[in-house]
Order: C-alpha cells, then sequence, then structure tokens
C-alpha cells in the first residue's frame, strides 16, 4: 500500500517532520510518501493563503494518482482543498483535522484543541460543526506561535505544553488535539506531560487512510465527489483542465519523495 501525504505549504523541512510522524504511524507493509507543491505559500495562516495553497495541493493529487498511491493525506489543520481532492482522487483523501477530531471522540467525552494563531480558531471552530463534532469540542485554543516558528522557537514547545495543560486543567476534556501539522512530533511527549490522550492529526489521518484501503473503501463518485468534468482553464491555470482522473496530471512537478 502507498499513501501519500502532502503538506500543502511549500516548506520541505516541515514537510520531513511530517513524513517522519506519518511513516511511524504506518503499519507493516504501508509505503508513506510525504511530499509537497512546487507553489504556494510557506505556510498557512490565513483564508488567502489557504485559498493559494489549494493549487498546488491538487496538482500533487494528481501526480500521486499518476503515481499509484492508494490514497492520501492533506496534512494542515484547516483541511485546505479536501472536497476538491476526493473528487479528484480513485483513493480515500483525509484531512488531518478530521482525523484529529474524529479520533479524539473514541478517546472520552470531550476535547480541546490547540493550534498556532488565534486567527486561525475560527476555521478549527467551523470544521468541528461541519464534521458534527461541535458539542465534543470544549475550546480552541492558540499559543500564538507562528506555523514556521515552531521549528526554530526554544519556548514554543513549554508554550504548547503549558496550553495543553491549561485546557484540561480548566475545561476538564479528556483528549487534546493538535492543531498544525508542524506539531506532529509533540503528541506523544505532551500526553505524558498533560495526562491525558494528546492526537496528531497527522498520525490520525495516516492510520484512517490505511484502514480504508485495507477495508476496499473509498469516496462514492456518484454524486458530488464524482471527478470533475473536463473543461479549459486559463492563464496560470491550464494545466489543471482536461481529464481529472490522473492520468494527465497537472503540469507542476511533485518535490522529490523523502
Amino acid at each position: 500500500m502507498l499513501i501519500q501525504v502532502v503538506n500543502p505549504n511549500t516548506t520541505a523541512s516541515m514537510t520531513d517532520l511530517i513524513g517522519r510522524s506519518a511513516r511511524a504511524a504506518a503499519g507493516p507493509g504501508t509505503a508513506v510518501v510525504a511530499v509537497n507543491p512546487a507553489m504556494g505559500p510557506v505556510s498557512i495562516e490565513s483564508h488567502y493563503d489557504e485559498a493559494l495553497a489549494v493549487p498546488g495541493l491538487l496538482a500533487q493529487i494528481a501526480a500521486g494518482e499518476a503515481g499509484g498511491a492508494d490514497g492520501h493525506v492533506v496534512a494542515c489543520f484547516g483541511d485546505p482543498g479536501l472536497d476538491a481532492a476526493r473528487e479528484l482522487a480513485a483513493g480515500p483523501v483525509v484531512g488531518i483535522a478530521e482525523a484529529g477530531m474524529r479520533v479524539a471522540t473514541h478517546l472520552g467525552r470531550s476535547f480541546g484543541v490547540v493550534t498556532t494563531l488565534a486567527r486561525t480558531t475560527g476555521r478549527a471552530w467551523d470544521l468541528a460543526a461541519r464534521y458534527g463534532l461541535r458539542e465534543h469540542c470544549r475550546t480552541v485554543r492558540a499559543v500564538e506561535i507562528a506555523v514556521l516558528a515552531l521549528e526554530t522557537d526554544p519556548a514554543a514547545r513549554a508554550r504548547i505544553a503549558a496550553e495543553c495543560a491549561d485546557v484540561v486543567a480548566t475545561e476538564g476534556v479528556d483528549a487534546i488535539v493538535l492543531g498544525c501539522a508542524g506539531m506532529a512530533d509533540l503528541a506523544a511527549e505532551l500526553t505524558v506531560r498533560v495526562g491525558v490522550p494528546v492526537v496528531d492529526g497527522v498520525a490520525a489521518a495516516v492510520v484512517t487512510v490505511e484502514g480504508l484501503v485495507r477495508l476496499g473503501l473509498t469516496t462514492g463518485k456518484r454524486g458530488e465527489f464524482a471527478p470533475p468534468p473536463p473543461k479549459p482553464y486559463s492563464g496560470p491555470l491550464a494545466g489543471f483542465g482536461g481529464e481529472p482522473s490522473g492520468a494527465h496530471a497537472p503540469h507542476l512537478s511533485p518535490v522529490p519523495t523523502r
């Protein structure tokens, strides 16, 4: 089985971290390829960033389909382009916010989300509602650390741990969901430190996709998620027209496999 994990931003070091977490979660016989687009924002921290990340994400989904991927993970907590990716892919596509939140509901009655910037908390609340999990989500907290600073700020781990501990103490949640793919390597350490399960959405999404593939299940293609109808696209998006099946991937090359 081959699972493609797409970091929708263009920062290769973050893709490496995501890939390590994804491979650690995958079972025997499952290969994981972690990639990022050749174009788009270096991090996704706004609706604007998210919108402009989607074309590069979809190019990677198409390239993964052409390369034989059995399923895909969208490794950004906003789950950008998830519906479009499900139209494009033959196999299952899972976003890390949906996977992380759904896994958290198996671990207790309630969960809290700890994410990066306050401006992104509204998106997390919207996704919890969209996925039917709003009543389980007690809070969405931000540590006010930019996505790329997670790699460079020496205080980042301590601040995230302190926020997770405060959510447990003040909200009484049964689990924490980490609200950024750049936090993927913190889940095990934080679980020990805060005393409740801490869910990394990257790992949760990989295991979810793996299970769906093993069950022979994929996105229903009779209606809304049928392949998009071929049509001409203009300007810089001209390569996104034509056959949507993956046989003709957009003219954007994925970064090398890590």
